[in-house]
C-alpha cells in the first residue's frame, strides 16, 4: 500500500505514519496509545482541501500518508453497551497490547477520525480486519448497483435530502453541509440539533470507507510476492492499478471480482453523506 500511495497518488514518506508490529521502536508499534495518537495526528487542524488517507490491516505487515495512516493489527466484535448497533455488537479493533489495554471501539474511532472533520476535509479509509463492516459507523452503506442499502435516513430528512444528494454530485461539498444541517434545522433547534447530528453520525466531510468483510464475516491474509497482506489491500490495489480511473461503484465491483478468484468475503462501501456512486473516485 505504501508504494502505491507513493507512487501513484503522490503521498509523501514525510507525511506518513506507519505503525507496524515488527517495529523494534516501541513508538512504531501499533500499540493502543499509539494508534490513537495518530488518529488524533491524521486529523488534527485539517483544513478543507486536505485529503487524508487511513488504512488498518488485519496482518502482521502494513505499510502505508497527513494525509496517510497506517497501521496492523487484528479486527473483531463487542457487545454494543449504547444501542446504536443493529445487530447488538459494536466493531472493534485489536492492538498489539489489547490483553493489558484493551480493544478500540468503532464508537471511539468515528468520534476521533470522523466528528472533527469540517466540509471540503476528504478522508479514505480502508479497514481490511475482521467484521470490519462498519468500523467507522459511517450512516450510508451502498450495494454494488449503487443503491443506498442501509440505514435509510431520507425517510428521517425528508425533502431535504435531495438537496444533498444534488450538492454532492455537482463537486459542492459546501452545499451538502449546508442541506444536510439544513434539514436537520428544520426538525430541532440548539441542543438538539447537535444531538441529532451525532445520533444519525452524518458529517459534511467527505468521509468515503472501503471495509474488507460484512460485519459478521472474517477477513483473509494473502501472500502477494512473499509478502503478507490483507486481502481487501491486495484486492483495492489491484483493481486500481487494472483501472486507475473508475467510479466508486465501479471500484467496489472490481474490488469485489478480484476478491471473488479467491476469497469467499464481501466488501463494503460506506460514506458519512449520500453519495452519487457514479462520480469519478478520488483520493
Amino acid at each position: 500500500m505504501t508504494a502505491y500511495l507513493s507512487e501513484q497518488v503522490g503521498y509523501k514518506r514525510e507525511d506518513m505514519v506507519i505503525l507496524t508490529d515488527d517495529q523494534q521502536n516501541p513508538m512504531s508499534q501499533p500499540t493502543k496509545q499509539t494508534i490513537l495518537r495518530a488518529m488524533h495526528w491524521l486529523v488534527e487542524d485539517a483544513q478543507p482541501n486536505d485529503s487524508l488517507f487511513f488504512h488498518y490491516s488485519g496482518m502482521n505487515h502494513a505499510s502505508e500518508p497527513r494525509a496517510l495512516l497506517t497501521v496492523a493489527g487484528h479486527g473483531g466484535q463487542t457487545k454494543d453497551l449504547d444501542g446504536d448497533e443493529d445487530y447488538d455488537y459494536d466493531e472493534v479493533i485489536y492492538p498489539v497490547d489489547f490483553r493489558q489495554t484493551g480493544h478500540i471501539t468503532d464508537d471511539e474511532i468515528h468520534r476521533i477520525m470522523v466528528r472533527p472533520l469540517q466540509a471540503g476535509v476528504r478522508l479514505t479509509a480502508i479497514f481490511d480486519s475482521c467484521h470490519s463492516g462498519t468500523a467507522l459507523d459511517l450512516p450510508y452503506i451502498y450495494s454494488t448497483q449503487g443503491i443506498l442499502k442501509e440505514p435509510n435516513l431520507a425517510k428521517e430528512a425528508g425533502q431535504g435530502l435531495l438537496g444533498v444528494i444534488s450538492s454532492y454530485s455537482q463537486g459542492d461539498l459546501g452545499g451538502v453541509a449546508s442541506n444536510i444541517f439544513g434539514f436537520i434545522k428544520k426538525a430541532a433547534n440548539g441542543d438538539e440539533v447537535r444531538e441529532r447530528n451525532l445520533r444519525t453520525k452524518t458529517s459534511p466531510a467527505d468521509v468515503i470507507m472501503w471495509s474488507g468483510s460484512k460485519d459478521n464475516q472474517t477477513s483473509a491474509d494473502a501472500t502477494i510476492v512473499s509478502q503478507a497482506t490483507g486481502a481487501m489491500s491486495w484486492a483495492f490495489v489491484t483493481a486500481l492499478k487494472k483501472s486507475p480511473q473508475q467510479s466508486y461503484v465501479q471500484l467496489l465491483n472490481c474490488i469485489r471480482d478480484e476478491l471473488a478468484t479467491r476469497y469467499t468475503q464481501k466488501p463494503h462501501l460506506s460514506c458519512s453523506h449520500p453519495l452519487d456512486t457514479n462520480l469519478l473516485f478520488v483520493m
